[in-house]
């Protein structure tokens, strides 16, 4: 039998049983993870989270949210302290309950957007775009329905939405998938987040480049590591997890990548992940 693993004789999957006497660095996805986007955490979740912490693991939520839209779920989940990380990896944060709004950033990585904004826009003139400010919220050239981004919405011109560098831009529109190449070529990371969306954040960086300086900075060991995601903004994070588990709605490439798939958002599946660990 590898060693991390125990033989338990009940109905769980023998790849499901882990040691878990050593702390663990534990990533979580937030939306189809966690919760459904735009609900709270149901409360089994609430409270799986809340056991592994009790076993001095370190839960990090990471996410392609603002820091804007993770303190909410960090506060649902009784998180008051220790690490996030946000817009896929591009912003990490310290939560603390003596700090000023309860955090304090720990690393934040940014891209010129003017030249993201020019492109997007030759080719897609009717292309919605948000460029995040960290904090606070957007500057936006048109209004995004509430339920698609956390914060404060400020509509500026369009040189204003590339006026200062930035950690994360949303293009938002049909057939804005087309730019994905491109704008890879450019130099920044560009991710989907669904047939109409993407997620532009600096070059070379992902929710799992944070972890992995989170994880050196606690001192976690490499074979400590867990995350549970289910979208394509996970792949790398799953890919650097010494145990990556996907959501069962995950999508075939994610799941590929996984060394376990648990049961769906519907199912509470992330909760079938975490009770592993306690």
């Amino acid at each position: 039998m590898p060693w991390g693993y125990v033989m338990i004789l009940d109905d769980q999957p023998v790849s499901m049983r882990v040691r878990n006497d050593a702390p663990h660095l534990v990533a979580l996805d937030i939306d189809g993870t966690l919760l459904v986007t735009g609900q709270p955490v149901p409360e089994p979740t609430v409270l799986a989270v809340q056991r592994v912490r009790g076993r001095k693991h370190h839960v990090v939520l990471a996410s392609g949210r603002s820091l804007t839209g993770i303190l909410p779920v960090a506060k649902e989940l009784g998180i008051t302290d220790g690490w996030v990380v946000a817009s896929n990896g591009a912003v990490t944060a310290r939560l603390c309950d003596t700090c000023a709004d309860g955090y304090m950033l720990e690393d934040v990585l940014t891209f010129d957007v003017g030249p993201v904004v020019q492109m997007a826009l030759s080719r897609f003139p009717d292309v919605q775009i948000g460029v995040e400010e960290i904090g606070v919220g957007y500057r936006v050239n048109r209004t995004f329905e509430p339920h698609k981004v956390n914060g404060a919405q400020r509509t500026v011109d369009i040189d204003g939405l590339g006026e200062l560098p930035a950690s994360r831009a949303i293009l938002h529109g049909t057939g804005v998938l087309d730019l994905l190449e491109p704008l890879r070529l450019h130099g920044v990371t560009a991710t989907p987040a669904g047939l109409d969306w993407i997620d532009v954040t600096p070059r070379h960086q992902s929710k799992a480049t944070s972890l992995e300086n989170i994880r050196s900075t606690l001192g976690i060991a490499r074979h400590n590591t867990f995350a549970v995601g289910d979208g394509l903004n996970d792949i790398e994070m799953l890919s650097w997890a010494a145990r990556a588990v996907a959501m069962g709605h995950a999508p075939d490439e994610v799941k590929a990548i996984a060394d376990e798939t648990v049961g769906d958002i519907s199912q509470h599946g992330v909760i079938q992940a975490l009770n592993t660990l306690i």
